[in-house]
């Protein structure tokens, strides 16, 4: 590939890292290169800090530098770009509570010198709070780095669409999808706060240098929109392509739309490998709308692929190899495995049948050893409503004496005055949480039944980094990986599934993988044989035919069947607690994602099947 090409289609110079934990090191020591050398220049450090999940990486990364390398904050100053309004500084949803519990509270840093929109004064002494900032940052010589995250929409602080370049430290209204996005930590949309405080775009501009950070593949579109697209007021994102010292640091999911990563071809010589001759014809296949046997020598010489024909001799050769690996990709229950000992492991208690839910009852079918490990309770996201419903068929079965009464009015009277008293966003009770947690156990086991599975193959780990009581989890640590291990010591799998999808808003599928592949390391390294890993994805993506190691056909009795499975989850059924940008139900996502993935490989020419599953396997 020509480097001059792609820094000329790439606007704003871009660094591709590993994975989420790589780009939290890289921006942190790029934090602490400026803080040693402005400090060695005998002047202090302005940082413009962000708030959300993608800096908490970051952060982290900070923390573990101060305690253990002795990076000193004492003499930095630091400035948030935004905070909500209203907001309380000791609310749960505050950016300045989440500062300091993520991030100061673990570091040398003056309290003085910490420096965050204030979101509780009167509406009436805004603007004058909006320009005192402002000028807070000029007397403290302006930024000198500024962290920003990026929203769906092209947000950076809160400058959603239509903020204008000039725009300055203000009041300003939060656009429908930022909201919606944000749902999740407020526990519901109408808990959102509709208006906020934010740095302009003008203000973030005069740092003296910016980084940028996006994970996840949720963010992939809208990163190539704010790299290798036009400058549009409508997109914040894209004035920074005017800032002379901005670095996009991007995992690989959130890169994977950008051309050099997408369609590498277009912009000069590549390295043909297999995999990257299937992605090419597969896109071939679509620019053109034929079928794969169907693409000739003029499509590929239209398209910049002559040289991958020139590599296989004919389009007719190459035409066929690419169709060949798409078939040999085909899995149905024939070539699954029969009699092994598999164990899936469940982020929460319902990943399991919305992603895998087809393959799962072949695999019973055939006999398999099962177990379905799920890893957290998933009781955050039960409804009040839901609680109080169940609690009621309770007391009902205990004023017929079915069961002893004291100990149900008892709980009824100790939930319902709870509820009662509860704002958004508070703790559950240990009561609470646990009859949510309860709920969602039996629907778990509802929805094994429903593939044929049986009660016993349902374990619950409740792993401890979920029991906060609030959307914000802790990190994985060892009592979480232990649990995993024991299981893994008890069933010694030779194949386990696993959530492999990086679209999770909350990263607990993220998190959850962390702690299986922690805890295979530990079993292999014991003297365990490591077993085969299959990775499904989630509720928001699937794998693409190209991606995918394996593709497991479903027939529509299948689909039905599954479907089934994941209405047994009658608590995230109609509108979930946490559905994410994807407002359909859960069924039918699946139902869609499903059917999708069997129709690309009928527009490609290949066999025609009614639903489809994917997975990729580790190597």
């Amino acid at each position: 590939m020509h480097s001059d090409q792609r820094v000329a289609l790439e606007k704003i110079r871009t660094v591709i890292a590993d994975d989420h934990d790589d780009v939290g090191r890289r921006v942190a020591h790029r934090i602490a290169e400026v803080m040693r050398s402005r400090r060695a220049a005998g002047k202090r450090t302005v940082l413009g800090l962000a708030t959300g999940s993608t800096p908490i990486g970051v952060y982290r990364e900070l923390i573990r530098m101060h305690q253990q390398e002795g990076l000193s904050f004492a003499d930095v100053v630091t400035f948030n770009l935004d905070e909500y309004y209203p907001m309380d500084p000791g609310s749960i949803h505050s950016y300045h509570r989440f500062m300091w519990e993520n991030l100061f509270d673990q570091l040398d840093i003056p309290q003085a010198n910490v420096h965050i929109p204030r979101g509780d004064v009167p509406r009436e002494q805004i603007e004058a709070e909006c320009q005192r900032y402002e000028e807070a940052i000029q007397a403290a010589g302006g930024i000198d780095l500024q962290i920003l995250g990026i929203g769906r929409t092209g947000h950076i602080g809160f400058n959603e669409p239509g903020s204008g370049r000039e725009s300055r430290t203000r009041v300003v209204t939060l656009d429908l999808v930022t909201r919606k996005d944000t749902a999740a930590d407020f526990f519901g949309e109408e808990n959102v706060p509709r208006e906020a405080i934010t740095m302009g775009v003008e203000t973030i501009l005069e740092a003296r240098e910016i980084l940028i950070l996006a994970t996840g593949e949720h963010k992939a579109d809208i990163v190539r929109r704010a790299v290798e697209g036009e400058i549009d007021h409508e997109v914040a994102a894209t004035f920074l392509q005017q800032h002379g010292d901005t670095t996009f640091y991007l995992d690989r999911a959130a890169s994977a739309a950008l051309t050099r990563i997408a369609t590498p071809w277009l912009l000069g010589p590549v390295e043909w490998t297999a995999c990257l001759a299937v992605r090419a014809v597969v896109w071939l296949s679509h620019q053109t709308g034929k079928a794969i046997l169907k693409l000739t020598q003029r499509d590929y010489a239209e398209h910049h692929l002559s040289s991958l024909v020139a590599r296989h001799g004919s389009p007719g050769a190459l035409n066929g190899e690419v169709f060949n690996a798409l078939g040999t990709k085909i899995r149905g229950r024939s070539k699954l495995p029969r009699g092994t000992r598999i164990i899936c492991f469940s982020p929460h208690p319902d990943d399991d049948v919305i992603s895998m839910g087809g393959i799962l009852h072949k695999l019973a079918v055939n006999a398999n050893q099962l177990t379905v490990a799920y890893m957290t309770s998933g009781n955050l996201a039960v409804f009040d409503h839901d609680v109080r419903r169940h609690l009621d068929f309770i007391a009902r079965l205990a004023a017929e004496r079915r069961i002893p009464e004291a100990a149900a009015v008892e709980l009824q009277c100790q939930v319902n005055e709870f509820l009662a008293r509860k704002q958004p966003g508070d703790v559950d009770t240990p009561e609470v949480q646990d009859t949510k947690r309860l709920i969602r156990e039996s629907e778990a086991v509802a929805g094994i039944q429903t593939l044929g599975l049986e009660e016993r193959s349902a374990r619950f780990l409740n792993l401890p980094f979920y029991q906060t009581g609030k959307v914000k989890k802790d990190p994985i640590g060892p009592a979480d990986i232990a649990i995993v291990r024991q299981l893994l010591d008890e069933l010694r799998p030779e194949m386990v599934f696993v959530a492999g999808d990086l679209s999770d808003p909350h990263g607990t599928h993220r998190v959850c993988k962390e702690a299986v592949e922690h805890a295979l390391d530990e079993y292999v390294a014991a003297g365990g044989t490591r077993p085969e890993v299959w990775l499904y994805r989630g509720a928001w993506q699937e794998w693409s035919v190209t991606e995918a190691t394996w593709l497991v056909p479903l027939s529509q009795e299948e689909l039905r069947l599954k479907i089934q499975a994941i209405f047994k989850h009658q608590s995230q059924k109609d509108t979930a607690p946490f559905p994410g940008p994807d407002e359909r139900e859960f069924w039918q996502r699946v139902e869609a994602r499903n059917k999708g993935t069997a129709a690309e490989l009928d527009r490609l020419g290949l066999a025609e099947y009614f639903a489809m599953e994917a997975y990729v396997v580790e190597t």
